[in-house]
């Protein structure tokens, strides 16, 4: 079997579709198709079948993905053990992060690879929702996540189809215009914010879940008057007295409090995990693992 035919098979059972594969392997939907007939017609079985406008694997389909990542794994172990008698680990690693954490991470993600001239970090920032994230790892080799810190688990994790590495836990702070009647507080609860207006993000995104875990402290539902995903329109909105906010205590431009007060929440886990999300037959890359190593120290360094 072609490891390249493979390799499009587990990424359309990822993706769902021949587009998005297409998308995620840089090449045409028809290479796409013409990959997957290939190998059905060196299996002898049917691999795939039509619902809807998607696609997704058969049983049989799903057994040989499954075991196609083990194919990946053996060569990318094969490629390491080569690559150990290198100087310098050498290639390139595409890392994509939401946009805060790009904000939090990257620079200095980028700082600390700069004396490694032989390793080319390609950066991109993707805002998705929290189910979407595992799905970028067949387009990039680290995926850096979020989500809501109270014991979610990514897809793909239990069964061995994602590498996961935990990176930090970033607080998530009531953000409040300076003249709010709540702004001078040490602390605050669920209780004290049941009459506020909210901005938020859009629903599916991890923040969203936060913010539903707080309000269902005080007993009524969150009044939400915006829903914006960039955290710089909503940093702006809050300063201006718009409303308030949950925002993350690592990035938020509050300028000393001059622009806007950050008051932390107690009675309730606010707060999201971020991970590094990494597919297992690229994370045996020599150059991958350097990145991740590097992150993971940035990380750890931000929360201490």
């Amino acid at each position: 079997m072609d490891v390249h035919q493979l390799e499009t098979l587990r990424v359309v059972g990822d993706r769902g579709s021949v587009a998005s594969a297409a998308a995620a392997l840089h090449c045409t939907p028809s290479a796409v198709s013409q990959q997957l007939k290939a190998l059905q017609r060196t299996v002898g079985v049917r691999l795939t079948e039509r619902v809807g406008r998607g696609l997704r694997l058969t049983p049989a389909g799903e057994a040989l993905a499954r075991e196609a990542v083990g194919v990946a794994i053996a060569l990318e172990r094969a490629g390491a053990a080569v690559g150990a008698f290198l100087d310098q680990p050498t290639g390139t690693v595409r890392v994509a992060a939401f946009q805060s954490a790009a904000q939090m991470l990257l620079p200095g993600l980028l700082t600390r690879l700069s004396d490694q001239p032989g390793i080319v970090v390609e950066c991109s920032d993707e805002d998705v929702a929290q189910d979407e994230f595992v799905h970028l790892t067949s387009e990039f080799d680290i995926v850096v996540a979020h989500r809501a810190d109270r014991g979610q688990v990514w897809a793909g994790a239990d069964d061995g189809r994602v590498s996961v590495v935990p990176l930090l836990r970033e607080p998530l702070d009531v953000a409040l215009p300076p003249a709010h009647r709540l702004a001078d507080r040490t602390s605050l609860t669920p209780l004290d914010l049941a009459d506020e207006e909210w901005i938020t993000v859009r629903a599916g995104f991890p923040v969203a879940a936060v913010l539903e875990a707080v309000t269902a402290g005080s007993g009524a539902p969150p009044r939400v008057r915006h829903r914006i995903n960039d955290f710089h329109v909503v940093e702006a909105l809050v300063a201006a007295g718009h409303g308030i906010s949950l925002l993350p205590r690592f990035t938020a431009d509050h300028r000393d409090g001059t622009r806007f007060r950050l008051v932390p929440l107690v009675g309730v886990r606010a707060g999201r995990q971020i991970d590094a999300l990494v597919r297992p037959d690229r994370a045996e890359r020599v150059v991958v693992g350097v990145v991740l190593e590097a992150l993971r120290r940035h990380a750890r360094d931000i929360a201490a």
